[in-house]
């Protein structure tokens, strides 16, 4: 499989998956979760500079508040609604998987060493953390400690 093909396999049979699993839904590669007040938001991004052999991507995490989203119905937001923007390596103890921020499959990443790792941060960190704030209060305690 190429990088391509591997980013490909990952995002379908376990990142959508899982996130379905956990209660998000999803447009393209952002995926919310409605939490009363405010959204949960997951986005995938890709570097411009991919290849098919080698891709590079992050996740930016954070919330939108309802009341600002562009949703007239308030039953979904988008990456341009998020409020905070924080990108996955602030929930995670100091692990990244290839040299730049986010994360980096190349021809040669063994896919299945690739899912442990990913599902190690999704599943102890960056899930948690984003259900950890269930109200606008818990939010504005979980969001204090980054600098924006």
């Amino acid at each position: 499989m190429t990088a391509k093909e591997k980013q490909t396999e990952f995002i379908k049979s376990y990142l959508k998956l899982t996130l379905k699993q956990n209660g998000y839904q999803t447009s393209g590669q952002t995926w919310w979760k409605d939490k009363g007040d405010f959204f949960s938001i997951i986005n995938l991004q890709n570097y411009s500079w991919n290849s098919k052999e080698c891709v590079d991507f992050r996740f930016i995490i954070g919330i939108a508040l309802k009341a600002t989203v562009k949703d007239e119905q308030k039953k979904k937001a988008t990456y341009n609604d998020l409020t905070t923007h924080l990108d996955e390596g602030t929930v995670l103890p100091d692990r990244k998987i290839g040299n730049n921020q986010g994360y980096s499959i190349t021809d040669n990443t063994n896919f299945n060493k690739f899912i442990v790792a990913m599902k190690t941060d999704f599943e102890t960190y960056i899930l948690p953390g984003l259900e950890e704030p269930k109200t606008l209060a818990d939010c504005i305690k979980f969001y204090e400690q980054f600098p924006f």
